[in-house]
């Protein structure tokens, strides 16, 4: 009568390790199947239409964005942008006040090195399909000179934009002005320092007072405190290839991330603070762990914990039957 129980043993052992924590919670991984889409190098939480990410190419698409739905992978709107130039390197996405969407083209490939680069704005459509939407154009300058960035966040409750720049030993929140101006530059300033990590793209909470900054291989987490911020705490990232994105879900529960390449994977993790946060304490040792920004940690201890459960429910089994 053993082999009933090696088998169960290996089957709840599978399970264990193949269904990621996130399933748990109701929140749904998904792939971005769309073959035009190779680079997503942003996502941003639709708060109009539940469970649609908006996404983007980081170059040589064109003025266009994406709406895919997380319920299938599928995108369901490509909407073309006029009333902008033509793109140069765009990588970011956000959502603002009154279902505003803001598209970074804030890419400085050339090290830092572009004058201006570019924000565009344009109305969250009402019905997604593929169409063609007006958008403003603003120019962008930072107060200190050129840089490149690849974070770009807006503000859910003022609308005030704000940029990290991208840089190997840490970079700048930069705000900008209270209203951006589409007849004269926008001027950033540096209001406080994002130091450990390279930033490739940032998200702030439904409702304004959190800020996750992630890069390739990690990300960190921020009180926003009215945009001087400060520093909780290191998260671990799942690793998904080259992580170009993150985003909270529409209820500010989840932190989800994103990668380029075909095929891409999205995947959530509890947002910090939350049930269930796979992120560290905050502590140097903690911290010390998140720096591997391997993100598998999480996945693994759910795992561990299920597999140790399972097998302490088939001894316990096996002890009654031989009692009989």
């Amino acid at each position: 009568m053993r082999r009933p129980f090696a088998i169960l043993a290996a089957a709840l052992l599978v399970g264990a390790l193949a269904v990621p924590a996130s399933a748990a919670d109701g929140d749904e991984d998904f792939t971005i199947k769309d073959p035009r889409i190779t680079e997503s190098s942003g996502l941003a939480a639709s708060r109009l239409h539940p469970g649609i990410y908006w996404t983007h190419n980081d170059s040589d698409d064109g003025p266009y964005i994406y709406a895919v739905d997380s319920r299938t992978g599928d995108t369901v709107a490509r909407l073309t942008l006029t009333g902008v130039g033509t793109p140069r390197d765009v990588e970011a996405i956000s959502v603002g006040p009154g279902n505003r969407i803001y598209v970074g083209d804030i890419g400085d490939n050339l090290g830092g090195s572009w004058p201006h680069v570019w924000i565009y704005e344009l109305p969250e459509p009402k019905t997604l399909k593929d169409q063609t939407i007006r958008a403003t154009q603003y120019v962008v300058k930072y107060s200190d000179g050129a840089r490149d960035a690849e974070s770009l966040v807006v503000h859910p409750k003022t609308g005030r934009v704000y940029i990290v720049d991208k840089n190997e030993q840490g970079g700048h929140l930069y705000e900008g002005p209270a209203e951006l101006s589409a007849s004269g530059t926008n001027v950033f300033r540096p209001v406080a320092a994002v130091p450990d990590l390279e930033a490739t793209d940032a998200t702030l909470s439904p409702d304004g007072e959190h800020l996750v900054v992630r890069s390739y291989f990690g990300a960190i987490a921020y009180d926003w405190n009215g945009g001087k911020i400060k520093r909780k705490e290191r998260l671990g990232v799942p690793f998904l290839g080259q992580g170009e994105s993150v985003t909270y879900t529409a209820d500010g529960t989840r932190l989800m991330y994103g990668a380029e390449g075909a095929d891409s994977s999205v995947e959530g993790q509890d947002a910090p603070g939350g049930s269930g946060s796979s992120s560290g304490s905050g502590s140097p040792a903690a911290e010390g762990k998140g720096d591997s920004g391997d993100g598998l940690g999480g996945n693994l201890k759910t795992g561990a914990i299920a597999v140790a459960v399972a097998c302490a429910a088939l001894l316990g089994l096996r002890g009654l039957r031989r009692r009989r």
